[in-house]
């Protein structure tokens, strides 16, 4: 391969193993409100102190201090309301581990990378894949100090990771700087007030499959009646027996509305968390569960029939469709969206894409195939300093929402999605697809090229199309064979078949008694007496 990295095999990427839906409390009535918030509150203080005492403790956590935490907190609300607070305190701390190795991998690489840029020349050019030396002394001295501020943080994040120890705030780090700058956030100390403490409350139980509609602490019936299981020092608030509060409104859900009922029907799990969005002045309740593992399709069944070869980009998706053998169908398609305004906005736009999408893969009855991109290396400050640009915009292309809403999207409208090596796929798909696929009513992309790329790696076959020789060359004058035959075909490289005939000059390149051997007529010792004799195809002695 000259020195191109190894290419990984392409996959079947598996359903999501968990679903999420959400609706709105509507019709909450004034005491309904004050219940949940003084629920929401007396939780959340508990919480935060689990939390505490779980960082505290650090690797040295066991089951005995956990069920020591546990009882603690079983006595103030109930046994559980305990066992959630304690397994959600456990994924918040966990969470927080791996995303101070992920920190303390980034602080390496920058170190690496600097220090081997310092010891460069300076003006130094680099090699491919190389980086090469500062451009002038003032970045050269510019480096030196942070390379000293970036092994200073990394000395404090490994003696963090060591012994265990962690920063986590509930609420959020961003909604907690935002209180020293309110004026640039558009809001007043009453409303950050107001999003902190709706930020750190918990109203959240998991599910538990033989309880009565699977969840005994938050309870949703087949008609949509919600109720809570109050905590200990809440019981006086109870309107229903055995400690419970029941809401005024009713809950209806309607996308996997029907998925939802048979769960609850049939006493499985289902976890609920109970939500207050400040900005809009709403209440909503989140019900979530987990999905059995599928077995996947086997690849050479999404290979069947061809697939669509799709290209992620920062605007839109570039789409082409593939028949079996990797020739492109038909026109390249594109699907826009914008990453601009907010989030919500931009989810909108990222999912409208992929819906449209994926309809117009399922009327043809094909598989997808897309790059199994990840970015996380790519947008270091030291890799691509001076290119600003570059960093915004893999910094801004949603990979992870774009693949994980693509994958859940795809299983509901039964489109095995293939995933694939991103490796070349861009400059190969330009250098030999963009070009031959040009037509005058047809003018593609560099991405479309991609596309077509990447398709033909979810099917097996070759990206790099055979370049054609200069014309008049020795062996096949301007006439080339640029049929792109299948790995199996026998004798894909050897010469033309024979066909039967007077050798005139009006028979075309390849035809003749020598059309076997093409390389015969310029053989040295070749005469002209010789060019009408050819062997028999039978021996003539017995």
């Amino acid at each position: 391969m000259g020195g191109l990295r190894e290419v990984a095999a392409s996959f079947v990427v598996s359903g999501p193993s968990g679903v999420a839906i959400r609706s709105g409390l509507k019709g909450l009535t004034g005491q309904d409100e004050a219940v949940l918030r003084q629920v929401g509150a007396l939780l959340g203080s508990l919480a935060s102190r689990d939390l505490k005492v779980r960082c505290a403790a650090g690797s040295a956590h066991g089951s005995e201090l956990w069920a020591r935490r546990k009882r603690a907190l079983t006595g103030e609300s109930s046994s559980r309301w305990a066992g959630s607070i304690t397994k959600a305190t456990h994924d918040q701390w966990a969470l927080a581990r791996r995303g101070q190795l992920a920190h303390i991998h980034s602080l390496r690489a920058g170190v690496e990378t600097i220090t081997y840029r310092l010891a460069q020349p300076v003006g130094a050019k680099g090699a491919k894949g190389v980086p090469g030396g500062y451009r002038s002394r003032r970045e050269w001295f510019a480096k030196s100090r942070r390379l000293y501020l970036l092994e200073d943080r990394l000395e404090q994040v490994r003696a963090d990771w060591e012994a265990g120890q962690v920063r986590v705030v509930r609420g959020g780090k961003k909604l907690l700087n935002t209180r020293h700058h309110l004026k640039a956030a558009g809001l007043t100390e009453a409303q950050w007030r107001s999003r902190w403490e709706a930020g750190r409350w918990f109203l959240q139980a998991d599910g538990e499959s033989g309880k009565r509609y699977g969840n005994e602490t938050i309870r949703v019936t087949p008609g949509g009646e919600v109720s809570i299981r109050l905590p200990a020092p809440l019981a006086h608030l109870a309107n229903a027996p055995h400690g419970r509060y029941v809401l005024a409104c009713r809950v209806v859900f309607r996308h996997r509305g029907e998925q939802w009922a048979d769960r609850v029907a049939a006493n499985r799990a289902v976890a609920y968390r109970i939500h207050y969005d400040t900005g809009r002045n709403r209440w909503y309740v989140t019900a979530s569960w987990q999905n059995p593992p599928v077995t996947t399709v086997p690849l050479s069944a999404a290979r069947a029939g061809g697939l669509v070869g799709v290209d992620m980009n920062a605007d839109h998706l570039a789409a082409w469709r593939l028949d079996a053998h990797g020739n492109p169908v038909g026109s390249p398609r594109r699907f826009d969206y914008t990453l601009t305004g907010s989030a919500d906005h931009r989810d909108a736009q990222v999912r409208h894409a992929l819906i449209r999408l994926l309809h117009w893969t399922a009327r043809h009855g094909l598989s997808l195939a897309i790059e199994d991109l990840d970015f996380t290396a790519e947008k270091t400050r030291e890799k691509h300093g001076r290119r600003k640009r570059f960093r915004k915009l893999i910094s801004g292309m949603p990979t992870a929402r774009l693949r994980a809403r693509l994958v859940s999207m795809a299983a509901e409208l039964g489109v095995a999605v293939v995933a694939v090596d991103p490796a070349y796929t861009s400059r190969w798909g330009a250098q030999h697809w963009q070009k031959p696929l040009t037509s005058k009513n047809r003018k593609p992309t560099r991405h479309d090229a991609a596309a077509v790329a990447i398709g033909r790696r979810a099917l097996g076959c070759a990206i790099r199309r055979r370049t054609a020789p200069p014309p008049h060359d020795r062996s096949d004058r301007v006439g080339h064979r640029t049929v792109q035959a299948r790995p199996g075909v026998l004798g894909r490289e050897g010469p033309r078949p024979r066909i039967p005939g007077p050798r005139t000059r009006s028979a075309g390149a390849g035809r003749g008694a020598k059309a076997g051997n093409q390389c015969a007529h310029n053989r040295s010792g070749h005469t002209a007496e010789h060019e009408s004799w050819h062997q028999d195809s039978l021996p003539l002695s017995f």
